[in-house]
């Protein structure tokens, strides 16, 4: 590595420090506890008895799923995306995060929080000591509303049963919910996310901490304190994982 690159990298550390003071971390995921997390994850995994026979049958669900999720013309959103977006991550995830619908990067890229608020949540995600690829990342709706708008009732409706299947075959132990249309359908509630945030609800059986959509946090980029927020309602899922 050149004296450029390392310089670099020492900005890009610098710029991560100073997003985790923002949030209000106090403290950093050491490596030994990101270890212990890693390995309490895969003990879980290791005692699932789970034949061949089933694993071949859960993959061959996910395929199935996919291709409906890439295929689907249920709603007039089909006619406007360049390619619907089903989700990623472990499919055996005790995290999941839930958002709305995609834009205009993950409409291009065909993967879920690949733009600016997508960054913002990589950062939340390893601020909590996981990698993307421990979690699953997913939208209520799967193609791009037109210019981002919020997705309509009757899209949610047509669509949702897609996020409905992928939470039945992950049966993730906490649910986080990003933003108003993730928390509404996940919670079955009308209510505003000042009321809800921060505060445990349940999706048949499974924890749902509702909180605010990154882009929300990108949108008042100055106010430290909705971002302290947010990382409060990550310490709750943190500390309900550990148990």
């Amino acid at each position: 590595m050149n004296d450029r690159e390392i310089v670099e990298k020492l900005e890009e550390l610098e710029c991560q420090l100073e997003f985790y003071q923002e949030l209000g971390v106090d403290f950093l995921v050491s490596q030994s506890n990101a270890e212990r997390l890693n390995k309490k994850e895969t003990g879980q995994l290791i005692h699932l008895e789970t034949t061949d026979n089933q694993a071949g049958d859960e993959e061959a669900e996910w395929e199935r799923l996919t291709r409906q999720i890439l295929g689907c013309r249920f709603c007039p959103l089909f006619k406007m995306r360049t390619q619907a977006v089903p989700g990623e991550g472990n499919r055996k995830a005790r995290l999941m995060f839930v958002g709305e619908a995609p834009g205009k990067d993950e409409d291009l890229q065909g993967r879920p929080f690949v733009g600016r608020a997508g960054q913002l949540l990589t950062k939340i995600i390893q601020a909590m000591g996981f990698d993307r690829q421990q979690v699953y990342i997913a939208n209520v709706v799967k193609c791009r509303p037109p210019e981002n708008r919020t997705p309509k009732p009757d899209e949610v409706k047509a669509c949702s049963p897609y996020l409905v299947k992928q939470i039945e075959l992950i049966k993730p132990k906490v649910i986080v919910a990003l933003g108003k249309v993730a928390t509404e359908f996940l919670l079955q509630t009308t209510r505003s996310m000042s009321e809800l945030r921060g505060n445990f609800g349940e999706y048949r059986g499974i924890p749902v901490m509702p909180t605010f959509h990154p882009s929300y946090l990108i949108r008042n980029e100055g106010n430290k304190e909705i971002k302290k927020m947010v990382w409060e309602d990550m310490k709750k899922v943190m500390k309900l994982l550990e148990t």
